[in-house]
């Protein structure tokens, strides 16, 4: 594969995560400053908590998307570290989704108060949209193993 297309996917990857860094930093305390003064504490914090908590995993994949595509530039697509890279962000990509259907009761009693059904359907966007990265990431993971074991027989074969 070109260095300039897995240099455009690396560079969209780094303007993801700095977005999504700056939402963490700047726009999620905001929002439970301003939250707090028409919601229950608890339910504001459990929130907050929840998104916070789906940032550890969601860096992580991040960082093995790119470590992925450093193994596309160096030749080394077809490997062991590729497939462990694609088996962690399907982990990953699975623990974001289970966060957000563990938070999905607080989002609830939150459009319940403000009577806004759209908190959850984009609660559940988000459950969906990890959920589908996961299995794209499954799939992915085991026709690069395939073709990691056909590689290999072929290679044993004179």
């Amino acid at each position: 594969m070109e260095r300039g297309k897995t240099l455009f996917l690396k560079t969209t990857i780094v303007l993801i995560g700095l977005l999504i860094l700056a939402v963490y930093i700047l726009g999620l305390p905001l929002f439970a400053k301003e939250a707090l003064e028409h919601y229950p504490a608890y339910l504001v914090y459990a929130i907050v908590i929840d998104l916070y908590a789906t940032a550890v995993p969601f860096f992580y994949a991040l960082y093995q998307a790119l470590r992925l595509l450093g193994y596309i530039d160096k030749n080394n697509a077809f490997s062991e570290l590729s497939v462990n890279a694609l088996k962690r962000i399907k982990v990953c990509a699975a623990v974001i989704s289970i966060l957000f259907v563990v938070g999905l009761p607080f989002f609830y009693m939150l459009a319940e108060q403000d009577d806004a059904p759209g908190v959850i359907l984009i609660n559940l966007a988000f459950i969906f949209a990890s959920a589908v990265i996961a299995v794209f990431a499954a799939v992915l993971q085991k026709l690069l193993k395939n073709a990691i074991d056909i590689k290999s027989e072929n290679d044993l074969t004179v």
